[in-house]
Parts: C-alpha cells; structure tokens; sequence
C-alpha cells in the first residue's frame, strides 16, 4: 500500500512539474540544453590548457634569425612567428607528410617560402665562376674550420639589393632525442622538450630535397663530438652531393 501511494505521488509530481516548465517560454528545451552547455564549457576548458608544440626552432637555427653576422639564408621574422606559421600549416596538414631524411632522426617539411626568404644557392656558370670565393670556415666556435668556397652576395644581387625570393622552404627537423645526443657531446642544452627541432631553413626552387654539402657528410661521419650527427659516410651519397655541388655554390 505504501509503495503504491509512493508511486501515484511521483506520478503526481511529475505532472505538476510538466505542467509548470509547459507555461514557461521555452521551457521544453530546457532538460536538452543543458547538458550541452556543460559539454561546451568543458571543451572550453581544455582548449585553455597549453602545450609545447610539436615543432620548435633549434637553438642551432637561431643564427637564421638573430645572428648580423650570418651569412647564410636569412629569416626576416623572429623565432616565434616563424614557429607559430609552421606548426600552423603542419597541424592543418598544409605542410604535408614529414619526408624521411639521410637519417631515421632526420625529417623534411617542404613548404611553400611563408617566411619570403631570399635564394641561397646559384648554379656555376662562365660568367659568375670569377666571383667565387673560398675560405677556411666553422660554424660554431666548437667546430674546427673546413674549405668552402661561395658566391658573396653583393657581387651577385639585383638592383634592388636583394636575391630572388626562392618559391620552397626545406625545413629540416630533427628528432629531440638526437639533438639531445648531439647537445651531450657539445656541452649544449636545447632546453627544449619538443619531439622535433628545426636544425636548418633553406630556400629553394623545388619541394625535394637538394644533397647537403660534401663536407657536412664528411662532418656526419666524424661523429657528434666534431660538430656531426654520427651517421657513417655513404659513398652514393657523397657521390651526389659532389656532382650536384661541383655545379652550384652558395650565397652569403
């Protein structure tokens, strides 16, 4: 008897509390929404947490953007816009699949010259061959200088100053656990903890990649303590970083 008056009084209140949300205006979606709202406010919420992203600027690279006295391809835009853009176009998928590199740490990005970066490399000709130049160079002063030889810059720029906006970047990644190697044996700390690091930006006219020079094979070869990655020399490859080197030279 009890459970059966329990029940009709239920049933009771639950018609007086229809009876009241029908005279409310838009009372019927009431129960629906707000579960929603709640579901919002907590992605809300997680779209506030941050994280590293997936790419940043290796501090190797920084010379690209803040060193005066580089000589190489320069990025007129400050490290954390140039990170901003290109995990951008990666998340989107705008940047394409990572390409393999020489190297399982080693990862391509070949995407169009966001940053405007001017070309860096020209092709031997008659004419220009007088203009090149050679010297003994490091990149670091914890490398030891090797020959290289370029075209300097002033000596083959427009009237305006400036080289040809190349139409790629080859942004060249490498993995976190291999900077930290390299970091190790150079006494460095990248104070990063990024999957990927950029190691180098070059401008381009194709979305391949181009050979490194034959003296940064050579560098590899000797190992993280001289300033390489530790990757056995490979003699086709070596073979066509000459064939393609022997014929360009660098900007700077």
């Amino acid at each position: 008897w009890h459970l059966a008056v329990g029940v009709r009084r239920s049933f009771y209140s639950t018609l007086l509390l229809a009876s009241f949300l029908k005279g409310i205006p838009h009372a019927s979606g009431f129960i629906a929404k707000t579960p929603v709202l709640a579901r919002r406010k907590t992605m809300a919420t997680t779209s506030d947490v941050t994280t590293e992203p997936a790419i940043v600027v290796d501090p190797f690279c920084f010379r690209q953007f803040n060193d005066p006295s580089y000589t190489g391809a320069r990025i007129e835009m400050s490290v954390a816009e140039f990170e901003t853009a290109i995990n951008t176009m990666f998340e989107a998928g705008d940047a394409g699949p990572l390409v393999d590199g020489y190297a399982p740490f080693c990862k391509h990005l070949f995407v169009s010259n966001f940053a405007q970066v001017q070309s860096s490399i020209l092709p031997i000709t008659e004419e220009n061959a007088p203009l090149l130049v050679s010297d003994y160079e490091a990149r670091s002063e914890k490398e030891l200088p090797v020959l290289v030889r370029w075209f300097p810059k002033d000596k083959v720029v427009g009237d305006d100053g400036r080289l040809p906006v190349a139409q790629f970047i080859d942004v060249i990644l490498y993995s976190r656990e291999q900077i930290r190697k390299e970091n190790a044996a150079m006494g460095e700390d990248s104070g990063s903890d990024a999957p990927w690091g950029v190691v180098s930006v070059k401008p381009q006219g194709v979305s391949y990649e181009l050979p490194m020079q034959p003296i940064t094979v050579m560098r590899n070869a000797l190992g993280e303590d001289q300033g390489g990655s530790g990757v056995p020399l490979d003699p086709a490859a070596y073979r066509a970083s000459v064939a393609f080197w022997r014929e360009h030279a660098p900007v700077k």
